[in-house]
This record gives structure tokens, sequence and C-alpha cells, in this order.
């Protein structure tokens, strides 16, 4: 419907990168929801050349902990996509809409490689860009309420992007009626995000959320403010957030304190457990989890540095008691664990921030009729030791099943020729495969796997063993409480 297109093969997979689905959210659409892409504007030969990555979202420079910095440059003119399809034929493939993790704060669908998954399970897998930090998550509202939602831009991005897919997949061999949003950390809060958002339901048919951090505080009515207070310039506050450029805007985000993923009101009307349990059995399937370690890779960089590890779990523990009492919380966590020391705290907060989420949507989900499975990864990383454990972040090659490829295809935090994560690589995306087909993710090599409810807790383990166990979290739920 926008015209043709060329893109490029890469062993057996088609792949079209950098494709426009919205407006450059620029000058007077800067902080303002999404506009649908117009048609594109042709090369010579009257296609859109997609043979190239497009821009990663403004954010700032990443540390090569991370995987260092992918293709693409940044720039606040950044939504775009990228397609993997085995081939753009009329075949109804299920499609994959991949949302990149990076606190709300930095990452790119430029860092994620879908050949083999797309390939593996005859998927297209669609991995989007969406606005990130002050440009995607900003409230502008207090400085003018014409600017609701603006928190929620993000959010807004990728519900476009869902709304590109449903136009215009089929004609690269996709299903719009088989649509599983799927992410990873801060991705994996947006999916929750998107549950809540009543403008995305319909869009999308499935639901897998990794390791995903909490949408359940309203955002704050004063970073507006304080952002532009930082900027140099005697104009009214909301004049310097609009006339400033991307990288001064950037910049002050850097030098001040900034969380994104809240509940605006707008977009993100409520708790994603509400939302589930509001839309019951005409709600989606869902697969969460986390990862035993998730709080080392945050973490192990202050691990001498008591006084930053408390600032640390006190700033989680507000997080995962959603504004309650955080010191009783904190003074709890304690009492259990009475050896350990500033490191140890912090990470047994942050393993509760995306612990605590997870099981409570993925009993929402089955209780409410439509099904939810929770799961945790123990097996270690490797690349770095047995420092870092399971690890935040570590399931993404997994899921993508990257070590089956002896190329590099992404970041991966297990070494490449290690047997038990080869394995559990591709059992474990054959298992998101066969979920995205079905609804259920049986069937792809692992054990039987049960849905997850408040009466029967059975969770997944993911280790050198796997078996499903029951509620492996009862300690825990009494701390959250």
């Amino acid at each position: 419907a926008s015209g043709s297109i060329d893109g490029v093969e890469r062993n057996g997979v088609e792949q079209y990168r950098g494709i426009r689905y919205g407006e450059p959210p620029i000058g007077e659409l800067r902080f303002r929801p999404p506009v649908a892409a117009r048609a594109w504007q042709t090369g010579w030969n009257g296609s859109l050349d997609a043979t190239q990555f497009g821009h990663r979202a403004m954010q700032p420079p990443m540390s090569a902990v991370f995987g260092g910095v992918g293709p693409g440059d940044n720039d606040e003119d950044c939504l775009v996509l990228n397609v993997f399809t085995p081939a753009t034929d009329s075949g109804d493939r299920p499609v994959l809409c991949w949302i990149h993790g990076g606190s709300y704060t930095s990452g790119s669908a430029n860092d994620y490689n879908a050949s083999i998954l797309a390939a593996q399970g005859d998927v297209v897998v669609v991995p989007i860009n969406y606005r990130l930090g002050v440009f995607g998550f900003l409230d502008v509202s207090p400085l003018d309420q014409s600017y609701a939602g603006s928190a929620a831009n993000g959010i807004r991005d990728q519900i476009l992007a869902l709304e590109w897919i449903r136009d215009h997949i089929a004609d690269f061999g996709g299903d719009p009626g088989n649509v599983t949003i799927i992410g990873e950390s801060a991705g994996a809060g947006s999916v929750l995000g998107l549950l809540a958002a009543p403008a995305a339901d319909g869009l999308y048919h499935r639901a897998v959320a990794n390791s995903p951090g909490g949408v359940n505080v309203p955002p704050s009515g004063e970073q507006a403010r304080r952002i532009a207070e930082t900027l140099d310039s005697d104009a009214p506050l909301l004049e310097r957030l609009l006339t400033s450029s991307a990288e001064q805007l950037l910049d002050a985000q850097i030098a001040l304190p900034f969380t994104g993923g809240t509940i605006d009101g707008t977009v993100v009307t409520r708790h994603p457990v509400d939302a589930i349990r509001e839309r019951g059995p005409d709600g989606v399937p869902l697969v969460v989890g986390t990862n035993l370690d998730e709080g080392t890779l945050f973490t192990l960089a202050f691990v001498d540095d008591d006084a930053a590890l408390d600032r640390m779990a006190t700033t989680l523990g507000t997080q995962v008691t959603r504004d309650g009492d955080v010191d009783a919380y904190l003074a709890d966590v304690r009492s259990r664990y009475p050896n350990d020391d500033s490191y140890e705290i912090a990470n047994r907060v942050c393993v509760d921030l995306f612990r605590r989420t997870s099981v409570e949507v993925a009993a929402a989900a089955t209780d409410a009729g439509q099904g939810g499975w929770l799961y945790r990864l123990d097996l270690p990383t490797t690349v770095a030791g047995e420092a870092l454990g399971a690890t935040h972040s570590a399931d993404v090659a997994l899921t993508f099943n990257w070590l089956s490829s002896d190329r590099p295809m992404g970041f991966s935090l297990y070494e490449r020729d290690d047997p038990t994560a080869i394995d559990l690589s591709q059992r474990w995306s054959a298992t998101i495969l066969a979920f995205v087909r079905t609804g259920n993710p049986n069937g792809g090599g692992l054990p039987h796997w049960r849905p997850y409810s408040s009466n029967d807790r059975s969770c997944l383990m993911l280790d050198v063993a796997i078996g499903v166990v029951d509620d492996p979290d009862g300690g825990d739920r009494d701390r959250w409480r």
C-alpha cells in the first residue's frame, strides 16, 4: 500500500530494514502522539531502499558490557521497524513483534537479528524502535494539559507499530490475525503496558514478557520541570523543552534521575493485573518469567560501594512495594537474610522487583481464563565466569536461538560452545514458537508446563535439569505483601 520495497536476503531469510511506520516525531510533533507514516519516497528505481538499518532512538552511550552499539546512528527521527520473513508470499505466518529493553532509555531494534528464529519457526519477526527517555516517557502535561499521555508516548509508538503490522504484514507473508507482542526488561514492561492500554486492544493475540519491570506507579509530575530548568535558556519552561536540540535534552536527561514505564492514566490506564482481570476470557494468553540472579547485571559494578548499593535497594524497594512502606519491606529482607551484605540485599530487592510483577500477572491471566505460564531461568551465564549467575537479559540469546549458529548473530552471555546452553536455547526458542503458533507453550521439547494460577502455582525451572516445581516463591510472596 505504501509502494514497492527492496530488502536483502541472508541465509534463506528476507530482511527489510529501517521501514518508517511513523512520521519523524520532531518539531511540532515532539512530545506529541505519533503520526502514521505516509507512503514512502522511493529511490531512483521506484522502490524504497530497505537494505540499511534506520536510526536508533536518542539515548546515552551504550556500555560495552551490554554488547556495544549496533548499527544505526542516534536520532530523534527513529520511528522505524525491521522485518525478518522466510518469504514475502501469501503465507499466513505467525508474527512476533519484538520490543527491545534498556530501562526505557536505551536499546534498539537494530540489535536483534531474528533470522534464526524466523527460519526455525516459519514466522515473521518485527523488531521495532520507539522513542526513549525524555522523548518517549516525559510527562509534559503539568506544563500544558494538551500533552496528556506524553509520559507514555513510547507506548503510543508501539501501538502505531502494531497498527502498521495489522495493515501491512500480510505483504510480508505474515498473518495480522496472529500477532504476539514479546519483549525483555523494559520491552517486557512495555508488553504489560500494552495489556493495560485500551488503544492496543485487538492488535495482538498473545503476549510474552521476559523479566518485566513494574508498571505500577503514576509519572513524576516534576520531571519535566526539573529537566527544563537545567536547560540554558530564559524562555518559559515548555518552550525550552520544545526548542532545545535533541542533544541538549539528552544531556539534561543524563544529568538527572529519569524513569519511564508508568501508569499515565491516558494511554496506560490501569495496572496490568487489573487490565487482565477486567478483560477476563477475552484477554490473551501470557508467558512471563524472570532470571534467578536478575540484579547482578546492575549491582556488580558497585560491589565495593555499600552506600550506592543501599541507595539502589531503597529506590528499587519503592517500586517493589509500589510506594508502600519501603522501610518495613527492607527490614523484612534483612531479617530473612541476616548474613547478607549490601551487595546481596540489593540483588534480592532487584529480583523481587521483576519477580513480583511476573508472579502476579501470570496468576491473573490464568485466573481470568486466558492462561498464564510462569518460568524462571536458573542456568548460570558463562562469559564472565560465575560472577553474574543467571543474570538480567541472559534469556535474550536463548529466545532468539543465537547459540545455534556459529556466526555472530547477537550478544550472548553464554559461551557459544556451551552444549547445555545450546540445547536450552534450541528448546526454549521452540517453546516460544509453539506458544506464538497455538497460544500454548507446550510442544517445544520441554517438560509439560502447567499454567500458573493462584491455586496451582507451578513454575517451569530452566537449568541444567529442567522441570516444573510448585510455588518456588512462597516465602517471597509473604514479603511482598
